[in-house]
């Protein structure tokens, strides 16, 4: 009975163990099974868990059966397979935000836009007075919140989203890239202990790819659109650093990115330093620069330090002023070779105000007058002036959003203007001023032109400062060199005046045809001379609608005018010396210098007659001063009181210099003694011929003694 009851026994506790030795297998086959459902659907961090769980509880307690063995031996071959599954998903990773680089920046830029545009709604009362776009207080910081947390992302994801109450969404980089694939492989690598492994990698890879990133294309520079695609591509690269920084427990961390950053702030303001120094179209430098400055916007959005970017904006600037007045001096140069240099004709009231509106003209006077009637100026002064207010515009433009002070910005368009002013301005107006076929009417235009653009400076200076909101008068404020410039201009205009007339008066000398042994002279001025006088007396009267100074615009003679005539007067005087003395000459009549003489009286009547009002009693007829005594003393043959009364201040040819009176004494002597001068005197011509010679003598004892 008693072994009957121990056998019982023995045979439930066996059934009780082989029943839970089967629910044991049972449930290590369940997990198994389950193990590869979880490798079947990928889930592999799971996977990764329950094979922890197998290894490490299941598999010890099964024992030493076959099937445990079996299953002991392919954990390590599984967990090899997970990580390098989980690896080439990372690879998967890593490709696609090097495609989708260039679009998660173009969506993080847009939304930077979005996100200016309101803080510029908010603050467009404050801006309305300057003209300017003022950047809201407080949003140039460069830190990210403590919650890892930027002005332009979610507060879960990291990620770039717009708000709800954007009518159109704008789609964040999640959307564009599934980032689950990093953040499994870095869980698998960490649970395998091979985190560091993972890390380095990623680090390196991304390396890697910032390089590719930062490298530009070599024709970026042709197109907006190249500058664009580079910068969405590194904006788009470090949207997704951020976003694994502030997603990921150390993957990246702060010193890294910085790292990166720094290389890429490096490489691509060396790169736009490069490739904009190839652009020369004003425009397309103008909208590169409110691209770098959104670009500059949007990293600065994400902690990033883009002061840099904004100093070689700075730089920038001065190519923008280069290229600006290349352009200019194109439309200036334009401008002059298109006008026709005479007053504008204006026919009606309407027509009057579309004038006065362009330039800032006033005058009562013209007021009063009737149409149709005529402003004193040409038309190239009020297109002058509308392209200086252009470049001026041009100018504010490219200092918006660059973080300057309202007098950093007057003083950059100021020093721009007088570059303009001094240099391109200017050197247009000296070429319009040397042209071969430019006229006296046209030097007359020019010079009343350039006197009412020189009025019109302090308009300018107003302008500046109505634009900028800076008082003119404020302290060390940069002057414009306006006046200089058209004062300048005007003087080259005056010098090419007197130049241009002198060259006339030598192209009608060239036509003087004298008989050098005429027995006698004619009663009336030389042809030559006649045609000479006339055409100087209709110039002067094109000049008497000079302005007399800056400030009067009439119809009056000016100092311009009495500068020209006196300068053409004394041109015309020393060039009949010098035709009279000229060394082809050889022989002198009397007869001759009695012609010469007549041609000498009609240059004095022509300065009598004052062909230019202004000049006090016989002023003008100083010009012809020492021709005139040295005509007086041969014609009456006075030599007696020029040696008595020479070096004397009262001396009556106290003009006569003593060399040239003895050259054309010489003229007269009869070298041939067969043909000589005093033919119709032949009585006396040896007594004549012997006075010469006498006087000749006393002019040279005469020229000796002073120089000894």
């Amino acid at each position: 009975m008693f072994s009957a009851w121990k056998l019982a026994c023995c045979a439930l506790d066996f059934l009780s163990i082989f029943h839970m030795c089967f629910c044991f297998f049972h449930a290590v086959l369940e997990m198994y099974s389950k193990l590869q459902e979880q490798m079947r659907a990928k889930r592999y961090y799971p996977a990764l868990r329950t094979l922890e769980q197998l290894e490490e509880s299941c598999l010890p307690q099964a024992g030493s059966y076959r099937f445990c063995t079996i299953m002991a031996e392919n954990i390590p071959r599984l967990r090899t397979h997970i990580r390098d599954v989980s690896m080439s998903d990372l690879k998967d990773f890593l490709e696609s935000i090097r495609k989708h680089s260039d679009k998660i920046g173009e969506t993080a830029m847009k939304q930077a836009q979005v996100q200016i545009a309101r803080d510029n709604a908010v603050t467009s009362q404050q801006r309305s007075a300057s003209g300017r776009r003022i950047r809201k207080e407080g949003y140039g910081s460069t830190e990210v919140d403590r919650t890892g947390n930027n002005p332009f992302s979610e507060q879960d994801s990291g990620i770039l989203d717009v708000d709800d109450e954007q009518e159109e969404e704008v789609p964040g980089a999640h959307d564009l890239v599934d980032f689950s694939p990093v953040y499994r492989c870095l869980h698998i690598y960490t649970v395998l202990g091979a985190r560091d492994t993972f890390e380095n990698y990623y680090r390196k890879q991304r390396r890697k790819q910032a390089r590719l990133v930062l490298q530009p294309h070599s024709n970026m520079h042709e197109t907006l659109e190249g500058y664009r695609r580079y910068f969405n591509q590194i904006v788009g690269f470090f949207v997704v650093e951020d976003h694994i920084l502030h997603t990921t427990q150390g993957l990246v961390n702060r010193a890294y990115v910085e790292e990166l950053w720094e290389l890429a702030l490096s490489k691509t303001i060396a790169a736009l330093r490069t490739h904009s120094s190839y652009c020369t179209d004003p425009d397309l430098v103008l909208d590169l620069k409110n691209l770098i400055v959104l670009f500059a916007d949007t990293l600065q959005g994400y902690g990033f330090p883009v002061n840099q970017l904004f100093d070689m904006l700075l730089e920038m600037r001065d190519q923008y002023g280069e290229i600006l007045l290349k352009k200019w001096s194109q439309s200036f140069r334009q401008i002059l070779d298109q006008d026709n240099y005479s007053p504008i004709p204006v026919v009606s009231p309407e027509e009057y105000q579309r004038i006065t509106g362009q330039f800032p003209f006033q005058d009562p006077e013209l007021d009063k007058m009737p149409f149709p009637k005529k402003l004193p100026f040409s038309e190239f002064v009020p297109k002058v002036y509308s392209q200086l207010k252009e470049f001026i515009y041009a100018c504010l433009k490219y200092s918006e959003d660059l973080h300057l002070s309202s007098t950093e910005i007057d003083d950059m368009i100021r020093k721009s203007t007088n570059l303009l002013l001094t240099r391109t301005l200017s050197h247009c107006l000296q070429y319009a001023i040397k042209k071969k076929n430019v006229g006296l009417a046209e030097l007359v235009q020019i010079i009343i032109n350039t006197t009412h653009l020189e009025q019109s400076c302090h308009y300018l200076e107003e302008f500046i400062s109505n634009i900028t909101n800076v008082p003119p008068d404020t302290i060390n404020a940069t002057k414009l060199y306006g006046t200089s410039t058209f004062k300048d201009a005007r003087h080259a205009a005056e010098e090419e005046i007197y130049t241009n007339l002198n060259q006339k008066i030598d192209q009608f000398l060239q036509l003087a045809d004298y008989d050098w042994t005429a027995a006698q002279g004619g009663g009336q001025a030389s042809d030559y001379l006649s045609d000479l006088i006339a055409f100087l007396c209709s110039t002067f009267a094109v000049f008497t609608h000079l302005p007399g100074n800056a400030i009067e615009h009439a119809t009056l003679p000016g100092k311009v005018a009495q500068t020209a005539c006196m300068s053409a007067c004394k041109h015309l005087s020393t060039s009949l010396l010098q035709l009279l003395l000229e060394a082809d000459v050889r022989q002198v009549s009397m007869g001759a210098l009695q012609q010469f003489n007549v041609d000498v009286k009609e240059c004095e009547r022509f300065a009598r007659a004052g062909p230019v009002p202004g000049f006090q009693g016989d002023t003008l007829l100083l010009a012809f001063i020492d021709l005139r005594q040295l005509l007086d003393l041969f014609t009456q043959w006075d030599w007696s009181t020029y040696l008595a009364d020479y070096g004397r201040p009262t001396c009556k040819y106290l003009r006569v210099n003593p060399h040239t009176a003895l050259a054309l004494l010489e003229k007269m002597k009869d070298t041939s003694r067969k043909n000589n001068m005093f033919a119709q005197f032949r009585k006396n011509e040896r007594d004549k011929q012997k006075l010469i010679d006498t006087v000749v003598k006393q002019l040279r004892n005469l020229i000796a003694s002073n120089q000894a």
